[in-house]
């Protein structure tokens, strides 16, 4: 399945149109929109009963992502980690089925320890069953040790673009049994380039990424998320990519 969205729901002025209908800004994206990244996580705790609301107003299809706390990424750099993360567990819970996958964006100064990421992700995974993601920034992450702890633990690597370090604008850890994305969760996520957070990417831009998408396996879920936020360009690079591929 091909996911298309944004980081978070707002519905800039310029596409107001392309949302109609009543209700929330999160009712009417999700009337257009089959998931959303919810950031929002990384700064500050959510009771359980704020995800429950916003479960409440989207379709059945429709999925979130979740950003893990930076107190857990940032601050504590994955370590003494079960206490925070349990209790942001506990509060993403109030999703219910409509969480997709867990977000893990690491800060670009955090260079890869076996030790500290294989007992963080042990930890994750014993507490959590579901879909993770992983998006590292830091070059020592896109060598080939930490490549097999991804893939031994189930965690997929983001495609980010702008893409830095070389390599991070290709998915990679775990993709499947054949690396086809089969049964795994392909996650990209465009920041806006040049100008990150601002920039629309164009037309050009957009049509090599679609075909790229459609080259995955039919059985792959694919999230395709537009983070270029800042200028409102987001959600009409996430429309543009849709009307592409067809959705």
């Amino acid at each position: 399945m091909i996911r298309i969205g944004t980081a978070g729901w707002s519905v800039p002025r310029a596409a107001a149109a392309a949302f109609p209908g009543e209700g929330s800004h999160l009712a009417r994206y999700a009337r257009v929109l089959p998931c959303a990244e919810i950031n929002t996580s990384f700064y500050r705790p959510h009771q359980r009963k704020t995800y429950e609301s916003w479960a409440a107003q989207v379709p059945e299809h429709f999925r979130f992502a979740v950003k893990l706390p930076r107190t857990i990424t940032h601050e504590g750099q994955l370590r003494r980690a079960r206490q925070p993360l349990a209790a942001f567990l506990e509060q993403v819970g109030g999703l219910g089925d409509k969480l997709g996958v867990l977000l893990v964006q690491l800060p670009p100064s955090f260079a890869f320890e076996a030790r500290v990421a294989r007992t963080f992700f042990d930890l994750l995974r014993e507490l959590h069953e579901g879909a993770v993601v992983c998006e590292p920034r830091h070059k020592s992450w896109f060598e080939p040790a930490a490549e097999r702890l991804l893939v031994s633990r189930r965690i997929g690597r983001v495609a980010a673009d702008p893409a830095r370090p070389e390599g991070a604008g290709q998915p990679s850890g775990w993709l499947g049994p054949q690396g086809d994305g089969a049964g795994a969760t392909v996650y990209y996520r465009w920041h806006g380039s040049p100008r990150i957070y601002y920039s629309r990417y164009d037309p050009e831009r957009l049509a090599q990424w679609a075909e790229e998408v459609r080259r995955w396996h039919a059985e792959a879920d694919l999230w395709c998320i537009f983070d270029n936020t800042a200028s409102g360009a987001a959600a009409e690079n996430a429309l543009e990519l849709q009307t592409l591929l067809g959705r």
